[in-house]
């Protein structure tokens, strides 16, 4: 258990252990090391997530998704958490496909309770190959997200992390996350916000 009382969780949209795999991480240690807070983690990579395909069994049978897979065991860690990381790459302007899939198959949980998220934390990191590669975008889908779902985006104000953590990768892996300190020192003001929205939220 945390010092503080707050559960946080990184969700990696990637289908690869590469780039936000490992950014997302890097996230969760500066949270567990800078303010003490507990940590959980879910990659999509190798996981079976099936598309949303509006069968409405979530609204009429209240049950949660007709879909027996991964998600199952995402949702748990979704109701869980106080505050979570959600990270993409940025394909073609957006977020990756497997990270939509994930937040459309949300609708299951809503369904059977509208609150289930309410008052959560949330924030964003997207990373793209180029420095405009749609980072800023991305991040802004998830912010409808969480507004749609009643849980409170955070940015890291002003001057460099307004809308979240945007990353420039340079198409260089891992190596070229490491090597971005402005998108670094993005990631840490982002979740210091985080953290304190959800002390103020939730303890």
């Amino acid at each position: 258990m945390s010092k503080t009382g707050i559960t946080l969780l990184g969700i990696s949209g990637s289908p690869r252990l590469k780039s936000t795999h490992y950014a997302v991480n890097a996230a969760l240690d500066y949270a567990r090391e800078r303010h003490e807070v507990e940590t959980d983690y879910f990659s999509v990579h190798a996981k079976t997530v099936g598309f949303c395909t509006h069968c409405d069994y979530c609204i009429r049978k209240k049950k949660g998704c007709i879909l027996d897979d991964a998600m199952g065991e995402l949702h748990e860690k979704m109701l869980r958490a106080d505050a979570w990381i959600l990270g993409s790459p940025v394909y073609q302007g957006h977020v990756s496909g497997q990270l939509k899939t994930v937040l459309d198959r949300c609708r299951a949980v809503v369904a059977r309770d509208p609150h289930a998220f309410r008052n959560k934390v949330g924030m964003g990191i997207c990373i793209g190959g180029d420095r405009s590669g749609g980072q800023e975008p991305s991040l802004q889908s998830l912010i409808d997200f969480y507004i749609i779902n009643q849980m409170i985006p955070v940015g890291g104000g002003s001057f460099g992390a307004n809308l979240g953590a945007a990353i420039w990768s340079r198409d260089k892996g891992v190596e070229g996350v490491k090597a971005d300190e402005e998108g670094s020192a993005a990631v840490h003001r982002v979740v210091d916000r985080l953290v304190d929205v959800a002390r103020l939220l939730h303890t």
